[in-house]
């Protein structure tokens, strides 16, 4: 099989979306640039040219930080000065893009191409090379109309105190007024309203439908469900506690198993706690270690020296009480899906009150905007100003 000899960056074709994937160091920035060349040339065939010459505002290019933004730019601009001393035939030192691209251009046509380049290079001033923030920016407020935006917004780039102070709001209106169980559970998980704004934030970048339901009927709800979903584990507990000990402790005494893997020490210790586990009505946590390995069926059988580990049904139930306590979530994810929804929202509400910005809200506002009302019109005016977009994406 034949392998094309001809660089990448000039048989990628201009046309559609195109995805080139290369590590750090391997040229990004050096195929970006060439890709310009051939924007501002018009250069390719009719399956791999864009179609038309391109000028520095026509082209978006688009890269991650403000330093990333400033060497783009510096070296596309250079790229330019370069390629138009090749096609004059005044570059010193060899270059295999440019020797290819004068190559493919007529004799006659090569000042014309130089003259382009220059042009271009002194263009750069204006060309549109920006990081993905504040390109979003800059549609939002150059297309408010349609994107349903303020004319004037402040970048916030620290809205943690503003979050904060949501927060608290939340914990005034909906906290204050909790009582009975419902209060209890309150103090005891969440305290204070930095708790609940640290707990709530991983959930605040999700799509959050607001709670219908006030806390103190989620949370009650919570409670009772956790509360009976605790009671049905436990209640044969006490009754198998008083058969299976006994049981051991004869096993024991016949040494029938390893008793240097499982000693009295260790037995009576886990029995004594779940004894008290099992009295408790309220107590979830259960840390018995390595019983909960050793007091099942396949742990017995492990150390097990004369005929057959005891079969019983707290063995049998010992195999998924952990997982099954584990299971018992109550009222945290309903209450932090409650707060979190009434956060996120009431930040979103201040945050357009007083006209401010993160940079995140610069991406997902544009993103609302072009999935609203006026979304198809923005995206054909966004793409009549840039018809082409270069996306320096770092992952």
């Amino acid at each position: 099989m034949s392998v094309d000899p001809t660089p990448l960056a000039l048989r990628c074709p201009l046309r559609g979306s195109r995805l080139i994937e290369a590590s750090a160091g391997t040229g990004k920035t050096f195929t970006i640039s060439a890709l310009y060349l051939r924007l501002v040339l018009g250069h390719g065939d009719e399956h791999t040219a864009f179609g038309r010459e391109l000028l520095p505002p026509d082209i978006l290019v688009v890269t991650f930080t403000d330093a990333a933004t400033q060497e783009l730019r510096d070296r596309i601009r250079a790229r330019l000065v370069e390629a138009a001393q090749a096609f004059r035939d005044e570059l010193s030192a060899p270059d295999p893009i440019l020797t290819q691209l004068v190559a493919e251009t007529a004799p006659e046509q090569r000042p014309s191409c130089a003259r382009k380049l220059d042009i271009a290079a002194q263009w750069m001033d204006q060309a549109a090379v920006s990081t993905i923030h504040s390109w979003c920016q800059r549609m939002l407020r150059e297309h408010a109309f349609d994107s349903g935006s303020l004319f004037t917004q402040t970048l916030e780039t620290d809205q943690r105190e503003l979050l904060a102070e949501v927060a608290r709001d939340y914990w005034r209106l909906h906290c204050y007024h909790l009582h009975g169980a419902a209060l209890g559970w309150v103090n005891r998980f969440w305290q204070q309203p930095d708790v609940v704004l640290g707990k709530a934030r991983i959930l605040l970048d999700q799509y959050l439908p607001e709670e219908t339901l006030p806390l103190q009927e989620l949370i009650e709800t919570g409670l009772q469900q956790a509360g009976q979903q605790l009671a049905a584990l436990k209640a044969p507990w006490l009754n198998w506690l008083d058969e299976l000990e006994p049981l051991l402790e004869k096993a024991r005494e016949a040494k029938a198993f390893n008793g240097t893997k499982m000693n009295r020490g260790h037995t009576s210790g886990w029995f004594e706690k779940l004894r008290t586990w099992a009295a408790d009505d309220e107590q979830l946590a259960l840390d018995i270690g390595k019983g909960f390995e050793r007091l099942t069926p396949d742990g017995l059988a492990e150390i097990w020296k004369t005929g057959s580990s005891p079969k019983h049904p707290a063995l049998d139930a010992m195999v998924g009480l952990k997982a099954a306590l584990d299971a018992i979530r109550g009222p945290e994810q309903a209450a932090l899906r409650h707060a979190a929804a009434w956060i996120k929202n009431r930040f979103e509400a201040e945050k357009r009150r007083r006209a401010q910005m993160g940079f995140d809200d610069m991406l997902t506002r544009l993103d609302a905007a072009l999935q609203g009302g006026n979304g198809e019109r923005l995206a054909q005016v966004i793409r009549q100003q840039f018809p082409v977009a270069l996306i320096d994406e770092f992952q």
